[in-house]
């Protein structure tokens, strides 16, 4: 904000200017996003009437006005108007910088007082040659400047908002509030009518119902403003790579990470190296770098042998512009290979780059066969010297960078991009945090080397399937108008390798287009592990150049958690504002003190405590001060792997800020929630990418077994965050940057494992009803009847309309919906209790997993049955309610008529969970049929002693009932 209170447009830098009634200009009063009357008019015209951060349409009322106002001047003055202003606020946009954000946001501070009159003295410095360059223009004819100006769509926004139709979204939140109310009649009627006979029953119904609803709310609401949104590569191009000028595109390093080699195939690694290293990018503007936790020399190796085929596939993707550029996936597509291709020479270079495949992958089998057998001496390079990593866990720090700039280039003589091996040193006693730890340890590394201002981690086994996805995130990261506030753009996870059916919804379909949309909606998609390119900035913890702030007469729309008020910042908040300012004022020292040798720059480093950060890395707390990131020309190789082997020491990150507020955040091994959730806490948004072809794809466990130990891991660091204190359930209130609906879609994260409880509940109320003859509901009365059938239709309806604004199928919605199911009986069950015995009584407890079974066939590994104890639970569930329809059926035969009535709600109920629980029962028989004998074993086991300590003690049925029974005994005369 400057001086004079009046907000500054985020678009042109200029003062937003007051409406009619004195107040500052407001476009959008749902987030109140700054933006001038000229920028305002200037989207209108363009045909944009959506708000650029949060999407919502703008308000009627405004635009009337706007369309009033522009009729009312002349035709000379609108002709003026559109050549001069519009034309100036075009360059702005065109040509912002988030230094000049920063300058126009936090002119109000003393700090940044002194950095804007610097900048100006810059400035003024600079303009000479700028207007020469004018001068310049002037004497070009005017046919030859109209050949050198860029094309029109330079100057357009890079990307837009398409927000879901109105025709789509206002029957959703229609449909969405009768189901709220519809959800209060029928609470009321629930709690007003117990059942005296099944008292027990009714009231453990009630409370499952009652979260259940509450696990609806936090669900539903994060998808109120659901969005899509187009990029313009093209306008990317035309802005960022003008011929004949220097490419102006930003750098990006990529980080990969992998573990065991004999767990994730060096072959799968590979490939995913090879698609980053032939993107469609500028090949000096692309490093990867590799963390290989493991420490093993197989997958050092495996990387030469990559390298070395990196020379010859690279320059045959571009020149062929084939998709996707991972080699195995590339030539096992089954599609015609020859549709749009030109060249005469394909087809031989086909053939011989196939054949060369096929020899690289011989070469790399021959390493994997080589390592299954450690020598008891250890591992020996070719040189004769032991490989440093022989104990995985008591190792130094190993780089090596093969390729980049000065390394071997492809065979027609090109540049390739940078590739680094990266493991960082290990010792006993030192705690190194699993994936979190290595991926900071490579944003050390990164600063250090190459210091690219954006970061994109993948997994190992997912590959770039869209060889553009890069220019794609670019479209918003480095768009003026929205890129300044992102912190990172995450793309939805794609799958390869999944049966048709989807059995056990490994695509997460609903979740990435349905849930992710909704959040992107509001303040940005939640970050899921991989396929998600980063602000370096955001990562070191530093909040947006721009903070989100609200006029002081606007207390009814506020995008904080209390509307209204500014709540008071607790302590530590403030203790971190102050450490901020500290922060910014060594940053201003040592960006205009430019005459400091190193010793005097690194005594100044040490003055302003930034080791407490960053940790003790003069190099690498230089490179944090660098926003446009990039390494001096000057520096020494040598010098920089020296402090690169330095940055990744085992105790580099003790009494440092490393996992506690910046990189990859530790304390769950779910870190990626974590992370995300406290950029969005500093302000940050994040934006979501969907482009046509996806960007990346990877890998899923399709069996049961592994399934369940995947979503076991994931509820675990769920539970794990909501034990910590980064819970969203208190954490982050201080600041008020942290939007309630995106509040909720975190308490939803760390609060889903919980519903296991009570759905196990009631998946077993059924069985019990059946063997009991008692029901959790009494009679119904046409009322209740209503509110039953008005229920269960805006269920229905409510998800009839979802599948139409998402564009999901009916068959992925079903699937999702059956495997909550099974999912939440199983693991979410076994993660709440690890969870809590972990936290809270440090046993950290596993559930392994060992194959019993194998298939060669299509989607053999579909039909694996593997013994785990998350098996237990759903298949006793299974088992008590079969055995629970069966007595049901056969009481209804002894009883006559007049039982087949209640009969039909209690085996409605039943069926409702097999037919959930069906996919489990599936792949529990698997294809022949065959299940781990003491699954059934101990399954019946628990079913038969339930169901007789049931019989035996009968607990849910009232003693009035048990004693008329005695009575009437008695009074039989026998």
């Amino acid at each position: 904000m400057m001086e004079s209170g009046v907000p500054v447009c985020h678009t042109c830098g200029e003062h937003v200017g007051l409406n009619v009634n004195g107040e500052p200009f407001v476009a959008c009063h749902e987030c109140n996003f700054p933006i001038c009357k000229s920028c305002f008019e200037y989207d209108l015209k363009e045909g944009r009437k959506a708000c650029l951060r949060c999407g919502s349409p703008y308000d009627e009322n405004l635009l009337d006005d706007v369309e009033k106002a522009t009729g009312d001047q002349s035709t000379m003055a609108a002709h003026l108007n559109k050549s001069q202003d519009v034309g100036i606020h075009a360059r702005h946009i065109s040509s912002v910088s988030t230094l000049d954000s920063e300058m126009a946001e936090d002119n109000g501070n003393s700090i940044w007082k002194n950095r804007v009159e610097s900048w100006k003295e810059k400035k003024n410095k600079k303009k000479k040659p700028a207007t020469t360059k004018v001068e310049r223009e002037a004497e070009i004819p005017p046919e030859q400047q109209m050949e050198d100006k860029p094309a029109p769509d330079a100057s357009q926004p890079l990307s837009t908002i398409i927000p879901i139709p109105k025709s789509r979204l206002a029957p959703y939140r229609t449909v969405i509030i009768m189901r709220l109310i519809i959800l209060g009649l029928f609470f009321h009627y629930r709690v007003t009518n117990p059942v005296d006979s099944a008292f027990g029953l009714w009231l453990t119904s009630v409370i499952c119902e009652i979260w259940f609803a509450f696990s609806w709310v936090l669900d539903q609401f994060p998808k109120w403003y659901p969005v899509n949104r187009e990029t313009y590569i093209d306008r990317l191009s035309a802005r960022y790579e003008r011929e004949g000028e220097p490419d102006e595109l930003a750098a990006v390093d990529f980080f990969v990470s992998t573990v065991d080699p004999l767990k994730e195939p060096p072959l799968i690694t590979a490939n995913t190296v090879l698609s980053i290293l032939a993107l469609d990018y500028p090949v000096d503007k692309v490093s990867c770098y590799i963390s290989d936790d493991g420490a093993a020399m197989l997958t050092f190796e495996s990387l030469v042998e990559t390298a070395d085929f990196a020379r010859k596939w690279v320059p045959f993707c571009k020149k062929f512009s084939i998709e996707p550029r991972a080699p195995e996936f590339y030539f096992s597509q089954k599609i015609d290979y020859l549709k749009d291709k030109v060249q005469p020479s394909f087809v031989k270079e086909r053939r011989a780059m196939k054949r060369d495949y096929e020899e690289y992958k011989i070469r790399i089998n021959a390493l994997v066969a080589k390592a299954q057998k450690t020598p008891d001496e250890g591992w020996t390079m070719q040189d004769g010297t032991s490989w440093p990593g022989n104990n995985p866990r008591d190792h130094p720090g190993m780089i090596q960078v093969f390729l980049g700039y000065s390394g071997a280039r492809d065979i027609e003589g090109n540049e390739l991009p940078r590739l680094v091996y990266v493991s960082r040193e290990k010792r006993p006693g030192y705690q190194h945090h699993k994936k979190a730890g290595a991926e900071n340890a490579l944003v050390r590394v990164s600063a250090v080397l190459t210091n690219a201002p954006f970061i994109l981690n993948l997994d190992c086994d997912h590959y770039v399937n869209n060889s553009k996805a890069v220019r794609e995130a670019m479209c918003f990261l480095m768009d003026p108008q929205v890129g300044r506030d992102v912190c990172y753009v995450q793309f939805p996870q794609r799958f390869d390798g999944i049966d048709r059916s989807d059995r056990y919804a490994n695509r997460n379909t609903v979740f990435f287009d349905v849930n992710m949309k909704g959040l992107d909606g509001i303040q940005g998609p939640v970050y899921v592990g991989t396929g998600c390119v980063f602000n370096r900035q955001a990562l070191y913890g530093y909040g947006p150049p721009s903070m989100p702030s609200f006029p002081k007469s606007s207390s009814s729309s506020c995008s904080c958690c209390c509307p209204g008020k500014k709540e008071p910042k607790d302590p530590s908040e403030l203790y971190r504002d102050a450490k901020r300012e500290e922060l910014d004022a060594a940053i201003f020292n040592l960006r205009e003190i430019d005459n400091y040798d190193e010793y005097e720059r690194s005594m100044l480093i040490s003055q302003t405590s930034f080791e407490k950060t960053f940790g003790l890395s003069s190099v690498f707390i230089e490179s944090t001060l660098m926003e446009n990131g990039g390494v001096a020309e000057s520096a020494n190789p040598s010098t920089l792997i020296k402090e690169a082997i330095h940055v990744i020491s085992c105790g580099y990150e003790e009494k440092t800020a490393w996992g506690k507020e910046i990189g990859w955040i530790y304390g769950s091994v779910t870190e990626d929630i974590l992370t995300g959730f406290k950029m969005h806490c500093r302000g940050w948004r994040s934006i979501y990418c969907m482009p046509l072809r996806p960007a990346f794809k990877g890998s899923a466990p399709i069996n049961l077994s592994d399934r369940l130990h995947q979503v076991l891991r994931w509820a675990l660091g769920s539970v794990e965050i909501f034990l910590s204190r980064h819970c969203p359930l208190w954490y982050g209130f201080g600041g008020g940057r942290l939007k309630w609906l995106q509040r909720l879609a975190y308490i939803n994260t760390i609060v889903y494992p919980f519903t296991s409880l009570p759905l196990i509940a009631y998946c077993s109320l059924p069985a019990i009803c059946l063997l009991t003859g008692k029901f959790i509901i009494p009679t119904l009365s046409n009322l209740a009847s209503v509110l039953f059938l008005g229920l269960f239709l805006s269920i229905i309806v409510t998800a009839v309309l979802e599948l139409r604004w998402s564009g999901v199928s009916i068959e992925d919605l079903w699937r999702n919906e059956q495997f909550w199911v099974i999912g939440g009986v199983s693991a979410h069950l076994f993660a709440v209790f690890q969870g809590f015995l972990k936290m809270l009584a440090g046993i950290d407890t596993n559930f392994t997993v060992t194959a019993k079974a194998a298939d060669d066939a299509d989607f053999g590994e579909l039909y694996i049955v593997k013994w785990t104890t998350l098996l237990i639970p759903p298949t006793t569930l299974l088992i008590v309610n079969m055995v629970g329809v069966v007595a049901g059926f056969s009481d209804a035969l002894n009883k006559g008529y007049e039982a087949w009535g209640p009969l039909f709600g209690k085996v409605f109920f039943s069926f409702w969970v097999i037919l959930h629980l069906y996919p489990f029962l599936k792949g529990l028989m698997g294809r022949q049929n065959r299940t781990p004998t003491i699954v059934v074993l101990w399954s019946v086991l628990l079913a038969s002693v339930f169901s007789l300590v049931w019989v035996r003690i009968n607990p849910f049925v009232s003693t009035a009932d048990s004693t008329t029974v005695s009575q009437s005994c008695i009074s039989i005369d026998c």
